[in-house]
């Protein structure tokens, strides 16, 4: 009996239940001698309900009382912000939004600082009450600055992003093209946008943005106007093809061939161009945790893809290295991700940090963006419990995000 396989062994047992006239009948039918190749065609268990039991058993113990709000938020309609294109007709563009009772989130935030600058004390308190009411953990094992930098100079009036209210849930339409073709505004998480001004991009800045594809941020970055080279990345070929039709539908061709796209693997960006430029943008891959609740397609969490997902942590390592690495002395990176994973935001900023010191013997520090909260809270939802960088949070009323960003600088 041992010696049968699984469908003989089945068929064997069940002559046996049914006596020995049954058996002198012969086997039995042939669907019990396949029923066992039945039970691996049964519907596999979908990879958003996989990832949904994943985040409840992780993201429950890092965010406690309030996984609950944030997994409902994750699991509603996502909020978008409409990025202003500047090559488009944008007096015709910014009045259209605001006649839809839009606001751009970045001109709010600079009229707050105005207001702000005038009164030092109300300036300290909107700190204040910006800030985390949480101490960085013992652990914590590299070092922020000391002090944010001066609100005025945090960020670009440059780029405009318009979102609705909160609680307004209204949905911006699709874009449409200006008598030059160009499409006047780009629909994305305006939560994408805070990397890029955490970037603080200055006139001439040599600018890569390490994986760029699909080129919402590589577009924002464009939007400032002050680059002075821009390298846009990624290792993709498929996805590089849609950031080229990206900067092919909003950028003019004089700017759009001053763009360095490639497609090379951004973990050896350093060894290609090490110490080359003043911003260096590393959007890595992540687990798209919106995407990885609600789609299907493409699914980190899909079965087959389960050593990729486990490996991501390390990949995330490597590339921000390699960021580190291309960056001039004095120069910035920028870390973000969409994921609400301490293993793939705070620890793998911990660890580059340590690599780059001891292997690179390169210096790094962290930025303090806790200005960040105090000029954007009116439009997302900031994590208090971040140790390193800022996390936006989902949350019904401004259902943006997850966006973790972190801001490092080369000694």
């Amino acid at each position: 009996m041992a010696a049968l396989g699984g469908g003989g062994r089945a068929a064997a047992l069940l002559l046996l239940r049914r006596g020995p006239a049954a058996a002198a009948l012969g086997p039995g039918p042939r669907r019990y001698r396949h029923k066992e190749k039945w039970a691996t065609t049964a519907p596999r268990v979908p990879a958003t309900r996989l990832a949904l039991q994943n985040f409840d058993m992780n993201y429950s113990l890092q965010f406690k009382d309030a996984w609950p709000s944030i997994r409902v938020s994750l699991l509603s309609e996502q909020k978008y912000g409409a990025l202003v294109n500047n090559f488009a007709d944008v007096g015709r563009v910014t009045q259209e939004l605001e006649l839809l009772n839009a606001v751009d989130f970045i001109s709010e935030a600079l009229h707050k600082v105005q207001r702000l600058q005038r009164d030092p004390v109300a300036e300290q308190a909107g700190r204040e009450d910006g800030a985390s009411q949480e101490a960085p953990g013992e652990h914590q094992a590299v070092k922020q600055a000391e002090a944010p930098p001066p609100l005025s100079a945090s960020v670009t009036s440059n780029i405009k992003c318009y979102t609705f209210p909160r609680g307004d849930v209204t949905r911006f339409r699709s874009a449409r093209p200006d008598i030059l073709g160009i499409l006047n505004y780009y629909l994305m998480d305006a939560a994408s946008v805070l990397p890029v001004l955490a970037l603080n991009i200055q006139p001439n800045d040599f600018v890569l943005d390490l994986c760029a594809a699909p080129g919402g941020k590589t577009l924002a970055i464009l939007q400032t106007g002050f680059c002075g080279h821009l390298a846009a990345n990624d290792v993709s070929i498929s996805r590089t093809r849609r950031l080229h039709q990206i900067l092919n539908s909003y950028v003019p061709k004089q700017i759009r061939e001053a763009v360095c796209v490639t497609s090379w693997d951004g973990r050896n960006w350093g060894e290609l161009e090490g110490g080359t430029f003043h911003k260096v943008l590393v959007d890595v891959p992540c687990t798209t945790d919106r995407h990885s609740v609600m789609e299907e397609e493409n699914n980190i969490f899909n079965k087959r893809r389960s050593k990729e997902r486990q490996m991501l942590p390390m990949l995330q390592l490597q590339l921000l290295v390699a960021g580190i690495l291309a960056t001039k002395p004095g120069g910035e990176v920028v870390y973000s991700s969409c994921s609400l994973s301490q293993l793939q935001n705070e620890y793998v900023i911990e660890r580059a940090v340590e690599i780059a010191e001891t292997e690179f013997n390169i210096g790094t520090h962290v930025e303090d963006l806790s200005h960040f909260r105090t000029l954007f809270q009116d439009t997302f939802s900031f994590s208090s419990d971040c140790r390193l960088g800022e996390l936006v949070l989902p949350h019904l009323t401004a259902n943006f995000g997850p966006m973790y960003f972190c801001k490092l600088r080369r000694a």
